[in-house]
């Protein structure tokens, strides 16, 4: 799920349902309702209420006398593999058509992360040799996702995570990265910025279940390719699009 950047507002009783879905899972076999309100601490009226709409939604099932995880729970974690594959498949077919590592990197509980990537051995990944989640303003994939969030929600994350000086090209001015973003939020680019003797590009995923960006990398005497990749990053970034909002909906 994309995150907020701000402190969330949590509303109890889903917490609560989640509480007892989690209890639930981690059992060898069916929990009867007074066990699982014990092991949730939660009033055993409260459980008995939470459990009649998790059996209705499906998401829990009577077996034996107690509770076991239902199909929709199942279903859930079907459509997640399913939408994996599919994203993994989009990169893959990227990589073999650009010779170069492909990237996916998404908006995450308020953070940059990178997801997912396709490389081989003759088109190895970047060296991920610092954290990606404090890089994020160093490298073409963090930078097309701040280019595609809210003024106000950019500002926000750059306020939380200092721009560390990787490397000699490494942009470590919040105004300058700002008008970078602003200059061109359909492509990103670094050279040299987060790996010297590395240029990236990237591009958002237009996505509305998620906030993230593809990407590609090459290494720097190659960088005259990228500007040539951004079809193929675009085309790529769309149905990474297509596959996550058909899981969402």
């Amino acid at each position: 799920m994309v995150g907020s950047l701000s402190q969330p507002t949590l509303i109890t009783s889903v917490v609560r349902a989640l509480s007892l879905l989690d209890t639930v899972g981690a059992q060898c076999g069916p929990v009867p309702a007074k066990k699982l309100a014990r092991l949730t601490g939660l009033p055993l009226a409260t459980t008995y209420h939470l459990l009649r709409t998790l059996l209705h939604e499906g998401y829990l099932d009577r077996e034996d006398g107690g509770y076991v995880l239902g199909a929709q729970v199942s279903t859930l974690a079907d459509r997640r593999q399913e939408d994996g594959h599919r994203t993994h498949g989009v990169l893959r077919g990227l990589h073999d058509e650009l010779h170069a590592p492909a990237y996916l990197s998404v908006l995450d509980d308020g953070e940059i992360r990178l997801v997912d990537v396709a490389d081989s051995p003759d088109a190895p990944r970047t060296d991920m040799w610092v954290g990606f989640e404090d890089a994020a303003h160093a490298t073409a994939l963090g930078k097309a996702v701040l280019a595609s969030l809210p003024e106000a929600r950019c500002r926000d994350y750059l306020s939380e995570h200092p721009l560390v000086d990787l490397t000699s090209a490494t942009v470590t001015s919040r105004r300058v990265l700002l008008q970078q973003l602003q200059r061109n939020p359909e492509i990103a680019t670094d050279e040299q910025e987060y790996a010297v003797g590395v240029a990236c590009m990237a591009v958002p995923v237009p996505s509305t279940a998620i906030v993230g960006a593809v990407a590609i990398s090459v290494p720097l005497e190659r960088r005259s390719a990228l500007l040539a990749s951004r079809h193929a990053l675009r085309r790529a970034a769309q149905l990474i699009a297509l596959a996550r909002d058909a899981v969402a909906g």
